[in-house]
C-alpha cells in the first residue's frame, strides 16, 4: 500500500495548495499531510492519500528540523519579511560568539508566545483573526524544546542557524526570542524544514517534478512500523471484525500487520488490546 508522498514544497502556495495540486496528479479526493508548511516556508511535507489517510493521527511527529535565515535591523507585523514593518534600525553586527551563545541558551524546555499570526485558536477565533481585525488577545504560551541548534553561516546583513524542534514550536517566535537574547530587532528572511523525523529533503520529490509525473510512493508500512511495535497476528478476521485481541506485549499501542502491509492501530485496554483505526 504505496500512499505516501515525500514533497518539498515550495515558498509561495500553502499546504492547502499542495494538497489541491496532488489530487490532479495522483487522481484522488482523499489526500492530508502530517504537518502544515505556511506559504513563505519552504521544505518536507508528507503527503497521505487514499488508504493512507486513515492513519494521519498516528503520523504526528515529535522532531522537525528546519534552516532559518535571519536579518537584522527590521522588525514586521508577522515576524518575517511578508509583514507589515513596524521598526527599523541601524546595527553593529554582533559577533558570531554573541549569537552562538544566544541560539545555545535556548536548548532544552522552555515556554514560547504564541504567535498571533498563527492559526492556534483562543476563545473559538484563530490567532490570526485577530490580527487581521486588528482586535487584542492574550497570546497563549506553551512548552516547546529545542533538542539541537546550531549555528551555520554570518551575513553581511545577518546569519543562519539549524535547528531541531518539538512539534508545535513557532521557528519564526524562537527567532523573536533569540533576537531579543541578542539585544537586536530582525526578522525572518527565509525558512526552510529540512527534516521530519528521519525523512529529509533529500527523501522528497519536488512539486513540479510529481506534476510531471516524476515521483516515487512509499509506504505506509515503512512509516508506521518506525513509530509502533509491529504484531504479525495470525487471526486476522478478528482484527477486521475489531474484535478485542489478547497479545504478548507491552506496548500501549501496536501496529497489527500482515505481509508487510499496516492493517490496524490496536491500544492496551486492561489485559487485552482493543482496535483504535482499521487501515485497510
Amino acid at each position: 500500500m504505496n500512499n505516501v508522498l515525500y514533497v518539498n514544497k515550495p515558498v509561495g502556495i500553502s499546504s492547502f495548495d499542495v494538497c489541491y495540486r496532488l489530487r490532479k496528479v495522483l487522481g484522488t479526493k482523499k489526500i492530508g499531510h502530517t504537518g502544515t508548511l505556511d506559504p513563505a516556508a519552504s521544505g518536507v511535507m508528507v503527503i497521505l492519500f487514499d488508504k493512507a489517510t486513515k492513519a494521519n493521527q498516528f503520523l504526528v511527529s515529535d522532531r522537525k528540523e528546519y534552516e532559518t535565515r535571519v536579518i537584522f535591523g527590521v522588525k514586521t507585523d508577522t515576524l518575517d519579511l511578508d509583514g507589515n514593518i513596524i521598526e527599523e534600525n541601524k546595527y553593529i553586527l554582533p559577533e558570531k560568539e554573541t549569537i552562538t551563545d544566544a541560539l545555545n541558551s535556548f536548548l532544552g524546555e522552555s515556554m514560547q508566545e504564541v504567535p498571533i499570526t498563527s492559526a492556534v485558536s483562543v476563545n473559538g477565533k484563530r490567532l490570526y483573526r485577530y490580527q487581521l481585525e486588528n482586535k487584542e488577545v492574550e497570546l497563549p504560551i506553551r512548552k516547546t524544546n529545542v533538542y539541537d541548534i546550531s549555528f551555520i553561516e554570518m551575513f553581511e546583513d545577518g546569519f543562519s542557524f539549524r535547528c531541531t524542534v518539538s512539534s508545535g514550536t513557532y521557528i519564526r517566535a524562537l527567532v523573536r526570542d533569540i533576537l531579543e537574547k541578542i539585544g537586536l530587532i530582525g526578522t525572518v528572511k527565509q525558512l526552510k524544514r529540512t527534516a521530519i523525523d528521519d525523512i529529509s529533503l533529500t527523501d522528497c520529490d519536488d512539486l513540479e517534478e510529481i506534476e510531471k509525473g516524476k515521483y516515487l510512493t512509499h509506504s505506509l508500512f515503512d512509516l508506521l512500523s518506525k513509530r509502533y511495535a509491529c504484531i504479525e497476528y495470525t487471526e486476522i478476521n478478528d482484527v477486521f471484525n475489531g474484535k478485542r485481541i489478547v497479545l504478548d506485549c507491552d506496548e500501549e499501542r501496536v501496529l497489527i500487520c500482515k505481509d508487510n502491509e499496516a492493517i490496524a492501530i490496536y491500544e492496551k485496554d486492561g489485559d487485552e488490546y482493543k482496535s483504535v483505526r482499521g487501515l485497510w
